[in-house]
């Protein structure tokens, strides 16, 4: 390939990974064209992109961004995958394609996150912390526990009161019944 060649793919490459902040590589070395058309339509459905590229272009792209340290190490061709809701939800369905097996050589192999260079081991622990969505509910049940526990003390005794009353209205009606009939 001619350095002008090279030179336009880097530029692409750059182009497309422009605001990219992080990211995973994995393996589709060996996977035949059917399942990775399948792999690709089934990110694809989820707002992920998968790339396919060789390590040194892509190197090259990256160089002076958040993603360099990615490339550290890695060695022939790669594919990137980047997008998704948030970066725990990308390394979660990665992480999920790959225990299901469906696609054979489907393989993790790093990535980075916050320009942190990350191994397979350390994108399957990321796939176990909450994602944004799950978060936002945790906090959101923080938020509004104090206040449905403080309703509940107010109406609790209410209730009771209101229960009583009804008790003592039951009790009261069978005598009255006798006394308009007698």
């Amino acid at each position: 390939m001619s350095r002008y060649v090279k030179n336009l793919i880097t530029q692409d490459i750059a182009r497309r990974l422009e605001g990219v902040e992080d990211l995973l590589l994995v393996n589709v070395v060996g996977m035949d064209a059917d399942s990775t058309f399948r792999l690709r339509k089934e990110l694809r459905e989820k707002n992920i992109r998968l790339m396919v590229v060789k390590t040194s272009l892509a190197r090259r792209a990256c160089e002076g961004t958040r993603l360099a340290p990615a490339f550290e190490g890695a060695t022939g061709p790669i594919a990137l995958v980047w997008g998704g809701e948030d970066f725990v939800s990308l390394a979660k369905e990665i992480t999920r394609i790959i225990k299901e097996g469906k696609y054979e050589k489907f393989e993790a192999k790093g990535g980075v996150f916050e320009g942190e260079r990350l191994t397979p081991e350390r994108v399957e622990q990321i796939s176990k912390w909450p994602n944004r969505q799950e978060q936002l509910s945790r906090v959101l049940g923080q938020i509004l526990s104090p206040a449905s526990r403080l309703a509940a003390q107010i109406l609790g005794p209410g209730s009771r009161l209101a229960s009583q009353i009804e008790q003592l209205g039951k009790q009261d009606q069978p005598a009255t019944a006798e006394a308009a009939a007698g």
